[in-house]
């Protein structure tokens, strides 16, 4: 197993660059587990501020949930757009419709000219996949801190703690 793969410019990250803890998700977009910790990265961010920086890294379960290739797909359409947070948000407070009418409604809500599945979209998702693979992901979500694997569960409290030890170490 190979370690994390830096963050560069092609991630999707929020946060400022010399923060000093970095969570990394490699998540789901049609996982339940994933959207519930969508949720608990949001109070994470704001209890944490400046000092987290934040990225989520795709990861989609296609065995598990079919839906989750086409909703990555159209969140790295958004990001052509600049507005892949937005549409990151949308598509996870909305898994219980991912089908192909709902990509398309939030595709046009987007100004999007498409759902994605450009070969670039699926190069971008692929990469993500490959990163993962590389460091042992195999379920979602898959959570670092700091290029450290996470595996003690995604509560607030328990990610919270493991971020303020990160912080300070």
């Amino acid at each position: 197993m190979s370690a994390l793969p830096s963050l560069t410019s092609e991630d999707h990250v929020q946060g400022v660059p010399g923060a000093p803890i970095t969570l990394v998700e490699y998540g789901d977009y049609a996982c339940p587990d994933t959207g519930r910790a969508f949720g608990v990265i949001e109070r994470l961010q704001l209890h944490f501020g400046d000092r987290l920086r934040f990225a989520y890294r795709h990861f989609p379960l296609v065995d598990v949930f079919p839906r989750a290739m086409p909703a990555a797909l159209l969140a790295e359409a958004a990001a052509d757009a600049g507005a892949f947070w937005g549409m990151h948000a949308l598509l996870l407070s909305h898994q219980d419709s991912l089908e192909d009418v709902d990509l398309a409604r939030y595709a046009d809500q987007f100004g999007l000219p498409d759902t994605g599945g450009r070969r670039s979209h699926h190069e971008r998702v692929e990469r993500d996949m490959d990163s993962g693979r590389a460091v042992g992901v195999e379920g979602t979500p898959a959570f670092f801190i700091n290029g450290v694997r996470h595996e003690h569960g995604f509560g607030f409290d328990v990610l919270s703690d493991a971020l303020d030890s990160a912080g300070n170490g």
